[in-house]
């Protein structure tokens, strides 16, 4: 019998050990690897080429949206299924519209989690319930569709950037942590603001927020 790999994309150490310790226990499943952040998730997918990853969406450096864009340009094969905290109508949009064919909530048993990688391994999707309710919602047309133009403007990079910007990242240690110079990160700054229209760094958390792409207890740590 062929196992399903899997790798574990989840920043909190004793979380992803319980994963592990819990796939573990299945014949058909077997983790290849672990990330604590989303960039080591995907420099670990073109490595490892898992069948399935396991994938939290508030990760540091990159969180889990734009490294499920990144792993499916790459190997659009790829199975990803979300972990999340929040099922917020942002996170669980851009979730679905970054590629992910999966969306459970954390509280989600052992077995569901396991059910979800063997259904998505072949071919379907599957979402928590709560999450399938707000994806019928979400699914009715809608008048306001800026926020959604606004956030498909940005390049990867761009987002990227925006993400460290709103974590408190100085432009010093964003230009360390992509490696790029400094005034390539001041240009990728002004980019996003332009594309944006948000001129300040308290507008830009707040609307990385809004967007899902860091989690609110972020904020506390640098408003």
């Amino acid at each position: 019998m062929k196992r399903i790999t899997v790798l574990l994309a989840e920043d909190h150490t004793i979380v992803r050990e319980g994963f592990r310790k819990m796939l573990e226990l299945e014949d058909d499943l077997e983790v290849v690897g672990e990330a604590k952040d989303g960039r080591q998730a995907v420099a670990m997918v073109k490595k490892l080429r898992p069948d399935v990853v396991l994938m939290d969406i508030a990760m540091p450096l990159l969180n889990g949206l734009e490294a499920t864009r990144q792993v499916l340009k790459v190997f659009p094969a790829t199975k990803v299924l979300i972990l999340s905290a929040h099922n917020d109508d942002a996170y669980v949009k851009n979730a679905t519209e970054a590629g992910a064919v999966g969306f459970l909530i954390k509280q989600t048993s052992s077995h569901e989690v396991c059910r979800a990688i063997r259904e998505i391994q072949n071919g379907k999707t599957f979402f928590s319930p709560s999450v399938s309710r707000r994806l019928d919602r979400l699914h009715q047309p809608s008048a306001d569709r800026g926020h959604d133009k606004k956030a498909a403007q940005l390049t990867s990079r761009e987002m990227e950037v925006l993400q460290l910007i709103a974590e408190g990242k100085a432009n010093k240690e964003t230009a360390a942590e992509l490696g790029i110079s400094m005034k390539t990160v001041e240009k990728h700054r002004e980019r996003v603001m332009s594309k944006l229209d948000i001129h300040d760094t308290a507008g830009l958390t707040r609307y990385a927020i809004s967007a899902g792409i860091i989690e609110s207890s972020v904020q506390l740590t640098i408003v």
